[in-house]
């Protein structure tokens, strides 16, 4: 991945009623607690992104950001409804502001909102990377087929691995060596 791509930490749904049961969620918070501050001391913007859906009202204790992650002012806050962080939001004007050309994609849940979001990213043409480390989910069941929450992030850092555009830079880096 280039560094000359300027970047931003996009946090999806890290909140208090979406991450129960979240496979190795204490060791993600912590990972993207870091990122955070990496980014901060970077002058990489920060870009927070939060679900509101029944259960989870905005406002509401489920609504809220995990423990340890605080906003400060100027980050810009996001919230959606869908599952794509830039259906019926204003994400992509705000990255367009931000002058961004490349997501760091962190947050939950690594099959719904992290996946959708880092694919229709990489449709509107920015680079993606997805921090292996610092998504996760739940175990999931589907037509017989039960999936541990570690499958399921395993199996979305190998696709966005393999993710391939015309003109366009993907991939996967761990926490610790992700370029802010």
């Amino acid at each position: 991945m280039t560094d000359t791509v300027p970047s931003a930490l996009l946090v999806i749904d890290l909140q208090k009623g979406v991450l129960p049961g979240c496979f190795d969620a204490d060791g993600v918070l912590s990972r993207v607690r870091q990122l955070v501050d990496r980014a901060r001391a970077a002058a990489t913007p920060v870009v927070w992104v939060q679900h509101e859906a029944d259960g989870m009202e905005e406002g509401s204790e489920p609504w809220q950001l995990a423990d340890g992650l605080v906003p400060v002012d100027g980050e810009p806050r996001i919230l959606k409804h869908y599952r794509d962080s830039f259906a019926d939001t204003d994400l992509d004007e705000v990255l367009e502001r931000l002058d961004v050309g490349r997501l760091v994609v962190t947050g939950a849940q690594s099959d719904y909102c992290v996946r959708t979001t880092a694919q229709s990213a990489a449709v509107r043409g920015y680079d993606v990377v997805l921090v292996s480390d610092a998504h996760t989910t739940t175990d999931s069941e589907w037509g017989g087929v039960e999936l541990t929450g570690e499958q399921i992030v395993a199996h979305a850092n190998r696709y966005f691995d393999g993710l391939r555009y015309p003109g366009q830079l993907f991939g996967v880096a761990e926490a610790a060596s992700v370029p802010l």
